[in-house]
């Protein structure tokens, strides 16, 4: 594996239009680019592209629209949505026009749903967070020893010299990815350290 530095745009949704048929049902846009997305050869050559150095000119685009499953994220009658895409180290490409055209092209009448849009490249994407070096939102690479020893060598990954801070980012194992797996393990060592009185 290697890091992946990201383009992520945030996006404001109407569901009137959703409602009249541009896209299915609570604006499901991700179940659409699941059943109706990318072969895995476009995944392939998109992805073979940045680890050249270049920009994919139709980006595998990863999509999230938290507000279906959690509403208090938007106002009533609205969503939102997150997408990224990789890019290469040091990219400064605005990638957004690609992703919303990879969106549009498996949920036609998507773009006319976008009330307002926020598009972070690398480098706003590491001032935001410094653990985002480079634009790398999976907090480092996670091959050979960083995928069990992160961010540091330990038997204990997510505790600190502090006993009350503990780490679960995606900097600690498994690494990052929308799985949770971090939090659960931090939260198991958590509870582990309290049942022996460490914590």
């Amino acid at each position: 594996m290697r890091n992946w530095f990201c383009l992520l745009v945030s996006l404001a949704l109407s569901a009137t239009a959703a409602a009249q048929g541009a896209l299915p049902a609570r604006v499901e846009i991700e179940y659409e680019l699941k059943r109706n997305g990318s072969t895995m050869a476009e995944v392939a050559a998109a992805e073979s592209e940045v680890a050249a150095g270049r920009h994919a000119e139709r980006p595998f685009v990863l999509v999230a629209q938290q507000s279906v499953i959690d509403p208090t994220r938007a106002p009533a009658g609205k969503h939102t949505l997150w997408a990224y895409c990789h890019v290469p180290f040091g990219s400064n490409v605005d990638m957004t026009e690609r992703i919303e055209a990879q969106i549009e092209r498996f949920a036609p009448g998507f773009r006319d749903l976008v009330l307002a849009r926020v598009a972070r490249g690398p480098a706003e994407l590491e001032a935001y967070s410094p653990n985002y070096i480079g634009g790398d939102i999976a907090g480092g690479a996670s091959d050979g020893f960083q995928l069990l020893f992160r961010p540091r060598f330990g038997l204990h990954p997510y505790a600190t010299p502090d006993p009350k801070i503990w780490l679960c980012s995606s900097s600690t194992p498994p690494g990052g990815a929308v799985h949770g797996a971090c939090g659960h393990e931090a939260a198991r060592a958590v509870l582990a350290a309290q049942a022996k009185g460490a914590a």
